[in-house]
């Protein structure tokens, strides 16, 4: 399956609508799957919300579904947007309805915009996170850091493998920049996960 974890736009849909129609070319097994980020509701979320669905993708708001591949289930879930509730009360990021009814004993993904997401999903007993937001910060230069780090879930981790404090999350540098069109130092990403079922459950390569 495919994932997008948010801010696949950055303006209107009559503005966008003719490059976001790439999307549309996005095929996998068991689809693609997105969740909104910040600049969704920066952008006309409601908008974007009906054109992702005409593009054939799968948009979780604060919903889940659950995916079978030769005999195995697992869940994929998705939030709003951490400050959704900022842009309309009604689209506030709830992990525990995303999971609701969701079958037990099954791995849980949870695609989440921002890093911090993990705390308040932490109840939801999710067993990994995808998430993207920060751009990897965006700018980096030596010895002074990466300006550009809108996450709160540690400033520290602008992108990778975040093990805790809550359960491991994949920071994600994303294609795209923000504020300025450019990056340096901080190459742009796209991820490849195999998951692998292990005694202790999740394994990563």
């Amino acid at each position: 399956l495919i994932a997008l974890t948010g801010d696949l736009v950055d303006g209107s849909v009559p503005h966008l609508g003719g490059t976001a129609a790439l999307f549309a070319d996005l095929r996998a097994r068991h689809g693609v799957y997105v969740v909104n980020g910040n600049h969704e509701y920066y952008s006309g979320e409601k908008s974007w919300a009906q054109e992702y669905q005409r593009l054939g993708l799968i948009l979780l708001k604060n919903q889940h579904r659950v995916i079978e591949h030769h005999g195995a289930r697992l869940v994929v879930a998705g939030v709003t947007d951490y400050s959704a509730a900022a842009f309309d009360p009604t689209e506030a990021s709830d992990p525990q309805r995303a999971l609701a009814q969701a079958p037990e004993g099954l791995i849980r993904i949870l695609l989440a915009h921002q890093p911090r997401s993990a705390a308040a999903a932490e109840q939801a007993g999710i067993d990994l996170q995808l998430s993207g937001h920060t751009h990897g910060g965006q700018l980096y230069v030596p010895g002074v850091g990466t300006p550009v780090v809108p996450s709160r879930y540690g400033q520290k981790y602008a992108s990778g493998w975040v093990e805790g404090p809550h359960y491991p999350v994949y920071v994600s540098r994303g294609v795209g920049t923000s504020s300025l069109p450019v990056r340096l130092g901080v190459p742009p990403e796209v991820t490849l996960f195999v998951l692998r079922r292990g005694p202790r459950g999740l394994l990563r390569a």
